[in-house]
Parts: structure tokens; sequence; C-alpha cells
């Protein structure tokens, strides 16, 4: 099953006189279990495609299937509901929540559904572990550091177990360190069967991903398979930059594991 499928997606917009055609007929398929890196220029069209997988706004024509719902046919009310249920989203400015702990934070898009009790808290505190943050549960977005922050909108998005994880430049906040540990916490998603549809315009980043699309002037230029040679190189680079815990011994760095 595809956790969504794209056939010649349009999206046009009318600005004063001019219509600008962001989208010019866009498609492929997103496999459950994939993990797909979008990249391309200014005004190639991916903030556009992003807006539509997202389910924020409607294309002007093609079909967009998010399992099998046509979400191009959908009503605002229905997109809505597809946002909060069937989509979990990380972005760039990691969007939390300052009043709110980690574990509250994690919860919020359960408090839309009414889903409060005992047994999704737990599964809420389960998350926090799963990103390593078991030991922040309390602690309020001020008191955690940028990849600390972004951890808590991975768990976030995880927690309605949906089609994707739709990431808008992830990492675009966050240092090299912290970049290698929040892609490394990917791959180990990915390798467990998350879907992960990630926008990107660094090379580095879009390296990790098991498939590399590029869009441009509005139409898909590329769509190629990145191979498991490559991304074990990117993770490498990216373990490199991250300090060993025990310097004062000498270790061999443990590679990480990049699923073919």
């Amino acid at each position: 099953m595809h956790a969504c499928s794209i056939r010649d997606l349009k999206k046009e917009y009318v600005l004063k006189s001019e219509t600008v055609r962001a989208l010019r007929g866009v498609s492929f398929d997103v496999p459950e279990g994939d993990y797909v890196a979008i990249m391309g220029p200014s005004g190639s069209g991916k903030s556009t495609l992003l807006n539509l997988l997202g389910c924020l706004d409607q294309p002007s024509g093609g079909e967009l299937l998010l399992g099998k719902d046509n979400v191009a046919t959908m009503t605002d009310d229905q997109l809505a509901e597809i946002r909060s249920r069937r989509i979990g989203f990380v972005f760039q400015s990691y969007n939390l929540i300052q009043q709110l702990t980690v574990v509250e934070n994690i919860q919020v898009p359960l408090y839309y559904q009414g889903k409060l009790g005992a047994k999704e808290r737990k599964r809420c505190v389960d998350l926090a572990a799963r990103v390593g943050l078991q030991d922040r549960l309390s602690h309020r977005p001020t008191q955690l550091s940028g990849g600390q922050q972004q951890r808590v909108a991975i768990a976030r998005s995880l927690v309605n177990d949906p089609y994707f994880i739709l990431a808008d430049e992830a990492t675009g906040n966050l240092d090299s360190k912290t970049t290698a540990e929040i892609l490394s916490l990917f791959n180990e998603l990915n390798a467990e069967g998350r879907t992960i549809i990630m926008v990107t315009h660094e090379d580095e980043v879009a390296e990790r991903a098991k498939r590399i699309i590029r869009l441009r002037d509005g139409l898909l230029q590329s769509d190629r398979l990145n191979s498991p040679e490559s991304r074990q190189a990117a993770a490498e680079r990216a373990l490199a930059l991250i300090p060993d815990p025990q310097d004062d011994e000498e270790q061999t760095p443990t590679p990480i594991p990049v699923e073919a």
C-alpha cells in the first residue's frame, strides 16, 4: 500500500492579472516505509507541494491520495480531520506551546480529539522515551535545547500513528552536531517502518533519505534512489560530528545502520 500517491498534480495561483503555475503536473508514489527527500531551488514548487501533501491547501487539478482517500476533493473540514489524525508534522521552528510540558506538547493532537485518558498519556510518555526525553517529561520548551525541542516535535508527530511524517526543513535551525542526531533518529524511525517525507535544501540532509525527488519550474526533474552505500557514507560523516562520550578511551565509532 502507498502512504500517498500523486497523479498529474497541479496548482495555480492568480496574482492580480497573472496566473502562476506553481505545479504543472507532478506524479509519483510514496510506498509505506519509504523515506523521501524533496528538493528544488526557490520557485521550483516544493513549498506548494509540501502544503498540498500536508492538506493545508487543495490542488487545482490532479489527484492526491493519502492511503485510499482522495484529498483533492475534500472539504475544509475533511482536510482538517486528515491533518489532525493522519499526518505528522515536524517544522523547522518546532511549533511547541511554551506553557506546556514535554508530555503535554506531545499530547496536543490528542487533546483536539478529546483523548485525554491514562492510556493516551502513557503513550505520550512512551513516545518521549522513544526520542530520548524520558528525563525531561516535566520540562517546558524554554528549558530545552533546540535539538530536544525538535525531538518533542517528532514525538508529537507520531502520536496519531500517521500515514507519514512530513518534515519541513526539520534541521534548519540546528547546528551540525544536533542535525546529525536528529537525522539519525529519523533513520531509526524509518528502519522501524515509519514513512518520512522531508523537504530540504541541504544535500547532506537529503543524502540520508532512501530516495531524492527534485523539482524545477513546477515539474518533476528527477526521482532517484539513494544507494545504501551513499546513505552509509552520509551517516558516517554525520557520526564524526557527534563527540565520543569517553574521549579518554580509544574507541572505534559504531556505524549508523542504514536500511537498504
